[in-house]
């Protein structure tokens, strides 16, 4: 059975735990292939919400065999969090498998990350100051630490003081803070080795069997499209490849083994930290969008920035990620508009572009174009298909649909597991 691969569309917090739930039953293994906790899912499962921000979203579907794969950075302490938190609401944990090559987040990258950020003033990224960066940093400098390490105290040993020889050098010299023990990050970290070795595996090589044996591995993307280091906004984006081709490599499975890539397309846009945002909202009714769509992070609680849906973005993320299948989620948070606006191309100098400019000049200066589209002025939430949305709502995804060059196969319609319309089979 081919893998499937599902990301996010513009620049997070979509909504990618809907599809997962949408596809339910009928996944064996839900992969985390990048990123760290540094992004959230909330899930509502039974009217309860669920705020995930390591774990990947599988780990509350009976059945599913969760997996943190090499390419997530794992602060285990959060991990563990979490997983005390889960059990504690009755959630089986056990099935959760953890790959031996992730690297895992030292205390001094997450006191780096902070002063680092603060340290760069207005020229700040907008991190989550949890040591994300720098652990990718340490990981492509070849001094990072993986999981694997802590079950085998003297290369750990090695591994740290390696490291903090220089990071020591950066935390004294350059932001006049405290030098960090060697022996204080070893035990950190050691007290939580027999807890999760039990958890550890070679990830790739579970997975390869499992897509050998017919199962179905879904691999779900950490951020979005906008926030991939390659393919992103760059400089305001994260430190991994959050697209699909990110799976392979941050998942260990060859790209001949997918054959979808779903897309999770919020029906309008939404972005956390720093960056260009074409069509931001700083009025009333970007006000409004933030507080009927509960518009704060699920990691952080910030008020995220808030604007109309950016169908040149859309286009954009199908291309990159070759993606199948969108699904559109929180369409009913448009339910009290009279005109709902769509950005189909940017204005940039008298110059229109319909695709996203290639330069970060432009982009900072992008205004939109918009289409206005009426309204449908009532309550979606029941809606179960396609045929029972009002007409204008019918026709505003099948406008988005046109504009974006891939179908849209489901549609989010209230917060809850069933509050969802499938057009088309996801599996």
């Amino acid at each position: 059975m081919p893998a499937i691969v599902l990301v996010g569309a513009q620049w997070g917090d979509e909504g990618k735990g809907k599809a997962t739930d949408l596809l339910g039953s009928r996944i064996d293994y839900v992969v985390k292939f990048n990123g760290g906790n540094n992004a959230g899912h909330t899930v509502v499962v039974g009217g309860e919400k669920y705020a995930l921000h390591l774990l990947p979203s599988g780990i509350l579907t009976p059945g599913v065999t969760p997996v943190i794969a090499n390419g997530v950075v794992v602060d285990l302490g959060v991990l563990f969090e979490e997983l005390d938190a889960l059990e504690a609401r009755g959630v089986d944990t056990s099935k959760l498998v953890v790959s031996s090559n992730a690297h895992l987040i030292p205390r001094y990258n997450k006191v780096i990350d902070q002063v680092s950020e603060r340290f760069l003033g207005q020229r700040k990224i907008g991190t989550t100051g949890r040591g994300i960066g720098p652990t990718y940093a340490d990981k492509m400098n070849r001094i990072g630490i993986r999981v694997q390490d802590i079950f085998d105290e003297s290369i750990l040993r090695q591994k740290v003081e390696a490291a903090l020889e220089l990071k020591n050098q950066l935390l004294v010299k350059t932001y006049n803070r405290r030098a960090i023990e060697v022996d204080e990050v070893v035990e950190d970290l050691l007290q939580y080795a027999e807890r999760l070795r039990p958890m550890v595996a070679d990830t790739s090589l579970l997975l390869s069997k499992a897509l050998d044996a017919d199962e179905v591995v879904l691999c779900e993307a950490g951020q979005a499209t906008l926030l991939d280091v390659d393919h992103g906004t760059y400089p305001y984006v994260t430190s991994s490849n959050a697209i699909s081709a990110g799976a392979c490599t941050g998942a260990g499975i060859p790209p001949t083994s997918i054959d979808r890539v779903i897309a999770i397309l919020k029906a309008f846009t939404t972005r956390v930290g720093e960056g260009p945002f074409p069509t931001e909202l700083h009025d009333e009714v970007g006000d409004t969008l933030r507080e009927i769509g509960h518009e704060f992070g699920t990691t952080t609680g910030r008020p995220r920035r808030v604007g109309w849906l950016d169908v040149v973005i859309g286009r954009y993320a199908a291309r990159v990620n070759g993606v199948t299948d969108f699904v559109v989620t929180k369409l009913d948070n448009l339910d009290t508009f009279d005109e709902i606006p769509v950005c189909v191309a940017y204005e940039v100098d008298g110059k229109r572009f319909d695709e996203m400019p290639e330069n970060q000049t432009d982009f900072h200066h992008a205004k939109p174009v918009y289409e206005m589209l009426p309204g449908w002025k009532q309550d979606i939430t029941g809606c179960r298909t396609f045929e029972d949305l009002p007409e204008n709502a019918q026709k505003y995804i099948l406008f988005v649909e046109e504009q974006i060059g891939a179908r849209i196969s489901a549609i989010g319609v209230g917060p809850g597991r069933d509050e969802i319309i499938q057009r088309h089979e996801l599996v």
